[in-house]
């Protein structure tokens, strides 16, 4: 599935994403909302100074307060969403040293079993070509596509690797596999019971 699709799928179920309304933008009606709050309270002292009515001076009141109101909930929820921002940032930075540290550990443990197979490879007297080939039969790549990769055709691709199998006393691709797998792919509950 694409990227596109995927988004459009999302779309259909849930509507279009709503839009994120910038820090800045949020200030600019904070700001406004702060002014009109001002303002109505001038007003407000200057009809009460003037005699005006009670609901006039009521309904100026209430716009105020609404204003004000409204401006206190966006700060708030810029307050928030700040303090949020900040705790993901802390948690995907941890995250991010977590990642690095399983990579580099798994990369090592790569390493090993690389150097470990091209071992058993030397022991088994492999030519380069030849250890070249188990590596991407390892890797599961088919006949065809080693033969693409290396430049050679399939016949001779087939005929290494018999002797690959040969030399190493394997019926074949899945025992060639098997033998540097088997020990490493324990599922969990034997490997409990082994311990």
């Amino acid at each position: 599935m694409t990227m596109s699709a995927s988004r459009t799928d999302t779309e259909e179920a849930t509507g279009p994403p709503a839009r994120v309304v910038s820090a800045r933008e949020r200030g600019v009606v904070v700001t406004v909302l702060l002014l009109i709050a001002v303002l109505i309270t001038f007003d407000v002292a200057t009809d009460l100074h003037q005699g005006a009515s009670l609901w006039h001076v009521i309904v100026e009141t209430v716009a105020g307060a609404a204003a004000a109101a409204g401006a206190i909930y966006l700060l708030h929820g810029t307050v928030r969403l700040r303090r949020r921002l900040a705790r993901q940032a802390r948690d995907l930075s941890a995250y991010r040293v977590q990642a690095d540290a399983w990579q580099a550990q798994a990369r090592k443990q790569v390493e090993g079993l690389a150097r470990s197979i091209d071992r058993q490879l030397d022991h088994w007297k492999l030519s380069a070509a030849e250890k070249e080939i188990a590596f991407l039969l390892l890797k599961g790549l088919s006949l065809k596509a080693i033969a693409d990769l290396r430049g050679t055709g399939e016949k001779t691709v087939r005929a290494q690797s018999a002797a690959i199998y040969a030399k190493a006393g394997l019926a074949g691709r899945s025992e060639l596999s098997a033998f540097f797998l088997e020990d490493l792919l324990v599922p969990p509950v034997a490997a409990t019971r082994a311990g």
